[in-house]
């Protein structure tokens, strides 16, 4: 369908375990935030929906660290989060958490749907298990020696070193963040959406009829299809995150990327009471701004969970952008190597377009992409003040000139914003 009505789009949920940093904004946020106010200029029906990814292992890890709760890390970051986005001038129309009480019930509701229609498969598996803090243990509360680069620090679902994904049974020496003990294998219940059910919609819905997508996305969408889809758990021995809401699941959580994009419906729902309109209108249009890391999280998984629900639209489009790297080095939140959002806004005061500017001319659309400060300067001195600036300093004298000062409170305005916006 070609004309359409409205769009709706969303944002990958950052998660709230830290700041956001310039390869989010390069990544996902900016490329939206275009994309959003060229459509608003036009005078189209529009909606971005954003907010924080608040459950998963990472943030109960850092709560664990730092001794305090994981809704304290979640209360945290959110704000900080919340308040960069709006100081460097994303325009959400609504940026929500998923920790809302919207959120808990939209997910709850959208899972025992997907099992009042037997769209789950439940089975037993072995899990890693702490018999010292009587607990399973998920994948990055387990580390050891990756099997295919020899790392010591591999976690249970991916080796940072070399970037294998693995399963926590492939590490060699594996050991128990929480106490440090070996771990035992111990049999555990779970409920599993058959991705390998959903195969055959998804390769005519992807390579068919989608071959305009982007070529990261369609390549890495095809190389998946092409391996064989497999089942894929959606729940986790956890105390953090949405219970898995049926009997007999007791100390279960959904797993994050189950949970995680249903607070795009949440978040919707908390805006608008005609959400519904935006999600199930098909004269609604949904893209998904995301980085090259969530392309078969939102090109494969939550497809697959809307088409089992029934009543939902697709994405049209699921634009994925590549990394952005920091002087030659991969940006990484463990390693604080990064240029955080909120710590930028505080230097650099009101220079948010300097930094748009730099990180559109330097996107990573079709490959990885670096950010150095000496390129920042250049670009600031060499394109902004002096190519632009004389631009529009020429443009303003010249229609001051020929126009009898008819303009000149705006040719001021203008020489000064030039002369005052940008830092040399």
């Amino acid at each position: 369908m070609d004309n359409f009505k409205r769009t709706l789009i969303t944002t990958a949920l950052p998660y709230a375990n830290g700041p956001v940093h310039i390869g989010h904004l390069a990544g996902v946020y900016v490329p939206a935030d275009i994309y959003v106010r060229y459509l608003r200029m036009k005078g189209e029906d529009v909606l971005l929906i954003g907010g924080s990814d608040e459950h998963g292992v990472p943030i109960t890890l850092k709560a664990k660290n730092e001794g305090v709760t994981p809704q304290d890390i979640v209360d945290r970051y959110h704000g900080i989060i919340k308040k960069s986005f709006e100081d460097f001038g994303i325009t959400f129309d609504v940026y929500s958490r998923t920790t809302t009480e919207t959120h808990y019930k939209t997910a709850s509701e959208f899972f025992k749907t997907l099992y009042d229609k037997g769209e789950f498969i439940e089975k037993e598996s072995d899990q890693y298990y702490d018999e010292e803090a009587k607990q399973f243990l998920a994948d990055r509360y387990i580390t050891g020696t990756c099997p295919s680069c020899g790392n010591d620090g591999a976690y249970g679902d991916q080796c940072e070193s070399c970037g294998s994904s693995l399963n926590a049974t492939d590490l060699k020496n594996p050991v128990s963040v929480i106490s440090g003990s070996v771990p035992v294998l111990k049999r555990t219940k779970h409920w599993y959406l058959p991705l390998d059910k959903h195969e055959p919609f998804l390769k005519k819905w992807i390579l068919e009829d989608h071959k305009e997508w982007k070529a990261n996305v369609y390549g890495q969408c095809k190389s998946w299809i092409d391996q064989g889809l497999q089942p894929r758990a959606v729940s986790r021995d956890l105390n953090w995150g949405v219970p898995v809401p049926v009997d007999g699941a007791e100390g279960k959580v959904l797993y994050v990327w189950f949970d995680a994009p249903i607070g795009y419906i949440s978040a919707t729902k908390e805006l608008t009471p005609e959400w519904e309109k935006y999600w199930k209108d098909p004269e609604t249009r949904m893209l998904h701004f995301i980085g090259k890391d969530n392309i078969v999280f939102h090109c494969i998984v939550f497809p697959s969970m809307l088409k089992a629900e029934g009543s939902y639209n697709l994405p049209d489009n699921v634009p994925a952008n590549e990394f952005l790297n920091l002087e030659g080095d991969k940006i990484s939140t463990s390693r604080n190597w990064a240029v955080w959002l909120h710590e930028y806004l505080q230097d650099f005061k009101d220079q948010q377009d300097v930094l748009r500017y730099t990180l559109c001319a330097n996107a990573p659309e079709t490959k990885d992409n670096d950010f150095t400060w000496k390129d920042f300067q250049a670009r600031n001195n060499n394109e902004l003040v002096a190519i632009l600036g004389n631009f529009v300093n020429r443009a303003m004298v010249l229609t001051h000139k020929y126009y009898q000062a008819k303009r000149r409170q705006w040719v001021m305005s203008w020489m000064i914003l030039i002369g005052n916006r940008w830092p040399r």
